[in-house]
């Protein structure tokens, strides 16, 4: 895998800024501050994205590199894989995913697993390199391979670390020894004090019979709920009872309040029917007393009747004869005479007319004083007839609507407490006398039920402080019994970690660590012109030196700048095994307290050890262009 091609917009102090990369060899050459670790920066980001955490720095890459002046914060980085497919990665830095082209120029970005919190690993996909192994094998810098004299110790434990290990902030004895230690510090053994599984044993056996003593009020308290559960449904049903025998009681009541409205308005009717005889009475009376004038006035309307007949009968005898007489006499001075008597005759009836019409007045008045008594009593009479119709029918309404009333107060007692009772028992109940006693059995039987129960209350009041007591040991049972649990699975975990990696450390031992010593040993000959030429791994001494006289010693006595030669050889020897990819080697101002010596060796070794791989070295310097322009090496030089 090689990096073709930068193209940079805008990232920290660079801008507009294009950039091409060979196979083998570049050099980026540029004074201090000119911005190196920007574009190595620039790089990475493009492979992994920009983090906007500070992961310990004062400030983070995405404010540190965030261009001050203009929103443009992009770039794009060309790359080909071994199998020579090339791809172009684009970069808007303020955007958490990158588009990803392939030759064709087609966005292939979705086909790459998208992780919430890394984004597109379409990098780690194509070479199982994640940023994190980037950082520590491919990418070299000046701090991993200068230390000063007193950190020596650090650096000798990093590589017997990465030839134990394979990685080298992993040491197996430490982490052996931390595994232990943190196992007595955080577990404690059978045979330990005052350590957590010996407080928590010993606190789990006291709650043990703490619970075991107060398990006891569970069975009373069982034995209240069962006397409570027996009480509540007597009192149930005994309220059920009373509400009973309250409801019949009222419909009694109601009953007796109807029955009372219905005789009240039949006495009404029967009072009314007294004062209609004691009218009748009177009114015969009256016309008892009046019977002479009543006869009166009966034959002074028969003497009107047959005065009014007699007059009636002689006006048509009068005038039937004047017709006779015009006829067949035709004499004027008989006409005359016999026209004379009309007068006289008229004379004399409406004289016995008004001598009957006196008799009339004189009796007329009596009669209409008789009338007048007698219409008075008929009226008073006829309203109250009326009334006592009028009664009949409401007594009649009152009558049928009480027994509609009873009759669906008896079916809703019926539907509500006994649905099977007949109505008959409710009537009979309801007419009972003492049914008031009823009720107050029933009430007094109630509240005795009441008693007991508030009773049972009260007990099991006073053992629910020890229930509540109980569930909180229990709880605290079942926490530090889980506790305990955790322990036991913790010591398991730690057993199971040291077992494998024991395993791992033996199978290291025995495949990976002798091919880091071999290659470690042929680099460190190279580089050092064969002076030290075997380098080995023991438990007592850690990593030794074989010297050219055959003896070994502790790679501590070496000196700085050896030591700085062997841990590079190391990383670069890591390069090899990190992918299936030929992964680019990137190095930091490296180089930049090696001899010219040290430097020519090692210049030399990279381009006939790695020559398969591309090499970016980053310096300030012309040393590295001159060393490899002395050992006549092509190089793509690029300057910032």
């Amino acid at each position: 895998m090689k990096i073709n091609k930068l193209k940079i917009n805008a990232y920290g102090k660079l801008k507009e800024k294009e950039i091409d990369f060979t196979d083998n060899i570049n050099i980026v050459y540029g004074k201090n501050e000119a911005g190196k670790s920007t574009l190595l920066n620039f790089m990475t980001n493009c492979f992994y994205g920009i983090s906007r955490n500070k992961k310990g720095k004062d400030i983070s890459d995405f404010e540190k590199y965030m261009p001050w002046i203009g929103e443009d914060f992009s770039g794009k980085l060309e790359y080909e894989l071994d199998n020579q497919e090339r791809f172009e990665i684009f970069r808007d830095f303020r955007k958490k995913n990158p588009k990803i082209f392939n030759e064709r120029m087609e966005d292939i970005s979705k086909e790459f697993n998208i992780d919430k919190s890394k984004g597109n690993e379409f990098f780690y996909e194509q070479t199982k390199v994640d940023e994190a192994l980037f950082l520590s094998t491919v990418l070299v810098n000046q701090k991993e391979v200068t230390l000063e004299k007193q950190e020596q110790n650090i650096l000798i434990q990093k590589i017997a670390n990465l030839v134990g290990t394979g990685d080298d902030n992993v040491s197996f004895k430490r982490a052996m020894d931390r595994i232990d230690r943190r196992r007595l510090d955080e577990i404690g053994t059978e045979r330990t004090r005052e350590r957590p599984i010996n407080i928590i044993g010993k606190k789990i056996e006291e709650l043990q019979e703490e619970k075991k003593e107060l398990e006891k009020y569970e069975n009373i308290k069982y034995e209240i709920e069962e006397k409570k559960n027996y009480l509540e449904q007597e009192i149930a049903n005994l309220e059920k009872e009373s509400q009973f025998l309250k409801e019949v009681k009222l419909m009694n009541d109601n009953q007796k309040i109807e029955n009372e409205k219905i005789n009240l308005k039949i006495n009404l009717k029967s009072e009314n029917n007294e004062k209609i005889k004691i009218i009748k009475g009177k009114i015969k009376e009256i016309l008892v007393k009046n019977e002479e004038i009543l006869e009166k006035n009966k034959k002074i309307n028969i003497e009107k009747n047959k005065l009014n007949k007699k007059i009636i009968i002689y006006f048509l005898g009068v005038l039937l004869l004047n017709i006779l007489q015009f006829i067949f006499i035709k004499n004027s001075y008989f006409n005359c005479a016999f026209l004379l008597t009309v007068p006289i005759f008229t004379t004399i009836a409406l004289h016995a007319k008004n001598k009957i019409k006196n008799k009339e007045f004189k009796v007329q008045n009596d009669l209409e004083k008789v009338e007048l008594q007698v219409s008075k009593l008929e009226n008073e009479r006829d309203l109250l007839e009326k009334n006592n119709e009028e009664m009949e029918v409401e007594i009649n309404k009152l009558k049928n609507d009480f027994k509609l009333k009873i009759n669906l107060e008896k079916q809703k007692i019926k539907d509500k407490y006994f649905q099977k009772m007949e109505e008959d028992k409710i009537s009979a109940l309801a007419e009972l006398e003492n049914i008031n006693l009823e009720i107050q059995n029933v009430e007094n039987e109630l509240n005795k039920r009441r008693i007991e129960l508030h009773t049972l209350d009260l007990d099991n009041k006073n053992i629910e402080p020890k229930l509540e007591n109980l569930s909180s040991i229990e709880e605290k049972l079942v926490e530090n019994t889980q506790k305990m649990r955790s322990l036991r699975n913790l010591e398991k975990s730690i057993n199971l970690a040291k077992e494998v990696l024991n395993q791992s450390n033996e199978k290291m031992r025995n495949t990976v660590t002798p091919k880091f010593t071999e290659e470690l040993s042929k680099t460190i000959a190279e580089i050092t012109s064969q002076k030290y030429t075997n380098v080995r791994l023991n438990d007592d001494n850690g990593l030794v030196v074989e010297l050219e006289n055959g003896n070994y010693i502790p790679a501590s006595r070496l000196s700085i700048g050896t030591i700085d030669q062997l841990y590079l050889s190391l990383r670069l020897a890591l390069v090899e095994n990190l992918s299936e990819e030929k992964m680019p080697i990137i190095l930091d101002e490296t180089f930049a307290y090696y001899d010219t010596e040290r430097l020519i060796n090692i210049l030399r070794y990279i381009a006939q050890r790695f020559s398969g791989h591309q090499v970016i070295v980053f310096t300030c310097t012309n040393r590295e262009q001159e060393v490899l322009r002395q050992l006549d090496l092509k190089f793509n030089e690029i300057e910032i």
